[in-house]
């Protein structure tokens, strides 16, 4: 028999939805489908190194620039006709790679253009109310109605002991939706681990603020006595630098990366929903720095201060003593295994 084609499509906002896209493209390819990955910028990196030999189209992304000066949220309404002409553009090339690539159905991770009539499409997200000062209302109505064009809505959490709050549960749920529980491309370790680093940074997100993280995280820590690695979250590059006890990566593959958090005391890093999920699956302590005006990262971040599970700053207010200092009050109570997950009931859509 025929393997079907799949096409697995994640956002390029960072680097978090390609990672989330991980335990996906392993499950489809155990279940015996064919996977052809269609991404660009540092998502597309990443998943070449992770899976080398799948076939991978470089699909442009939403292009959004982010600015130092106007908050995110601002900055984000003033691009929607921007981002309302990527979503066209991509549905027009999807019907292209559809027909030169034979493909059968598609897994889109926030990409709001790959639904196309002819085959099965699953629109899988966390986000399902999208938080704004301005306008929610009327955001809700133009992401449920993008939702709501494809075959099934996938929304990474789970449905009773709930992760992300009201943006992956609000009041009101897509019609075609499912919970597929938390995902994770990391395994937590039975044995007691040995902590090799008393800290790690992990820098994601999008630029300019993806830099501005890392220079403020390798200012702190690189006359620390502490042991200290910082990530960059740069798949592109090969950064391998020490400066006393910091050392420095551009990039890990995930059995390295998973290693690596394993062996580390206490995690300081961005709160995108993608780094909770493996936060949680690996019972670790963090430090969130959420991202200026990322009004989705400053929700999730005060919501687990709030419940004393992991401790923020602002990233205007950052000060890393006082900061290590306030942890000892936190504690890690979310930890769960990513629930076992029937894989061939969802699939049976394509």
């Amino acid at each position: 028999m025929k393997k079907k084609k799949i096409l697995v499509a994640p956002l390029d906002w960072g680097i978090g939805h390609a990672t989330r896209c991980i335990p996906i493209i392993k499950a489809l390819l155990k279940h015996n489908y064919n996977v052809i990955i269609a991404a660009d910028n540092r998502p597309l990196h990443l998943l070449k190194n992770e899976f080398p030999n799948l076939e991978i189209i470089r699909l442009s992304g939403y292009n959004i620039k982010y600015s130092k000066y106007i908050p995110m949220n601002i900055n984000m309404l003033l691009q929607l006709p921007k981002l309302f002409f990527s979503i066209k553009k991509e549905k027009n090339i999807l019907s292209q790679i559809i027909e030169d690539y034979k493909i059968d159905g598609v897994i889109s991770d926030n990409r709001y253009g790959l639904y196309n009539p002819k085959i099965p499409c699953v629109f899988m997200t966390h986000q399902l109310k999208i938080k704004s000062p301005y306008l929610e209302d009327y955001i809700q109505k133009i992401n449920y109605n993008y939702i709501n064009k494809f075959n099934s809505c996938w929304i990474i959490d789970s449905k009773d002991d709930n992760v992300a709050g009201e943006l992956s549960k609000p009041e009101k749920l897509p019609r075609n939706h499912h919970f597929i529980g938390i995902l994770s491309r990391f395994k937590k370790n039975t044995k007691k681990q040995e902590i090799k680093y008393k800290y790690l940074g992990l820098v994601s997100g999008p630029e300019p603020q993806r830099t501005i993280l890392a220079n403020g995280l390798i200012k702190s820590f690189k006359n620390k006595e502490a042991k200290t690695l910082i990530v960059l979250g740069k798949p592109e590059e090969k950064r391998n630098e020490i400066i006393g006890n910091l050392t420095i990566r551009s990039h890990m593959l995930a059995e390295e990366l998973n290693e690596v958090i394993l062996n580390s005391e206490i995690i300081i890093c961005r709160p995108g929903y993608s780094t909770i999920m493996d936060l949680i699956t690996l019972n670790k302590k963090a430090f969130f720095i959420p991202t200026p005006g990322q009004t989705e990262q400053e929700y999730l971040a005060n919501r687990f201060l709030k419940k004393k599970i992991f401790y923020m700053q602002k990233q205007s207010e950052y000060n890393l003593d006082r900061g290590l200092k306030e942890m000892k009050k936190y504690n890690v109570q979310l930890s769960m295994d990513p629930e076992e997950k029937n894989w061939k009931e969802l699939f049976s859509l394509f």
